[in-house]
């Protein structure tokens, strides 16, 4: 597998030590914003967004362009731990930390904002225990000097404002992915340090969807695993098919849950092909030390 062309390094960020007072979605707040309010725009001048695999699928086909060009304009990695999988946040302008999307009328991607965006100033918490198999989810509130939104007279349930925000389809497609990540949260040593591969492998599958479409296309793939039709014309046609499949590609490489048929022959297959680029390499190494007739 090539080589994923990002640098993933340590998050910059460190985790605050503070646990939130958590919710559930019965919970009333007090919140509102709009265009006009003192404080418009506030929250996209200094700006701290991870995406999930949905939110960069929507911006992508918004802005019209390949998830790799997509994640080199408007993105950058990070580690969710040291040596592990990598997220992705949203890259400030060049020389700031204001939203590339902001404009003085607000969102320019509003329609298709992110996950982060779209629920705040309302926080979702993912946790899971070790010995359990589901994410648990909760809410907690964020407050920043600079919102005055707090301020506003209009009570809604943290249900209801997930609602009006768009929320469930985000949290239904990118439920996956986040208990990808908790599970190798809580899974810690229990697997071993992920493979330089298997890490890379991560990244494609989740962000790089175009890319992993390619992939699935691949001689390398289609001598491995075993696909009907109708599901191989899904994945090359559909992104919301191909995040799913992905989820399962993780699930498999990285924690050995079988969900994709291998052919019986697949490894014996893959030797013979090492095998070959091996004896071509030579062979060309061999032409090019060759003296001339």
């Amino acid at each position: 597998m090539a080589d994923v062309k990002i640098d993933i390094k340590e998050s910059p960020f460190v985790e605050s030590p503070v646990v939130p007072q958590q919710f559930d979605e019965n919970h009333v707040i007090s919140f509102n914003c709009y265009k006009g309010i003192e404080c418009f725009n506030a929250c996209c001048r200094n700006i701290d967004i991870t995406l999930t695999p949905y939110d960069i699928l929507r911006l992508k086909k918004r802005l019209g362009l390949s998830s790799g060009e997509f994640l080199k304009r408007y993105t950058y990695p990070f580690e969710f731990n040291k040596n592990s999988i990598a997220g992705v946040k949203m890259e400030p302008v060049e020389g700031g930390t204001e939203c590339q999307f902001m404009t003085d009328e607000g969102c320019s991607v509003y329609t298709d904002r992110p996950t982060a965006c779209r629920y705040y100033p309302v926080g979702l918490l993912s946790t899971r225990r070790a010995d359990e198999n589901v994410d648990r989810m909760s809410y907690a509130i964020v407050r920043e000097d600079h919102c005055k939104g707090h301020l506003e007279p209009r009570e809604i349930s943290i249900r209801d404002y997930r609602k009006e925000q768009g929320l469930e389809d985000y949290d239904d497609h990118g439920r996956g992915w986040r208990q990808l990540v908790l599970k190798m949260k809580s899974a810690g040593p229990a697997i071993g340090t992920p493979s330089r591969a298997s890490l890379q492998f991560f990244f494609m599958a989740c962000y790089d969807l175009d890319r992993f479409r390619e992939f699935i296309k691949s001689e390398g793939f289609n001598a491995t695993f075993v696909i009907d039709e109708a599901t191989r014309e899904s994945l090359l046609q559909d992104d919301l098919a191909l995040l799913k499949f992905g989820e399962r590609m993780v699930r498999q490489i990285m924690f050995g849950e079988e969900s994709i048929e291998r052919r019986a022959d697949a490894l014996h297959a893959l030797a013979q092909r090492r095998e070959e680029q091996r004896r071509l390499r030579e062979e060309l190494e061999g032409d090019d030390i060759a003296p001339e007739a």
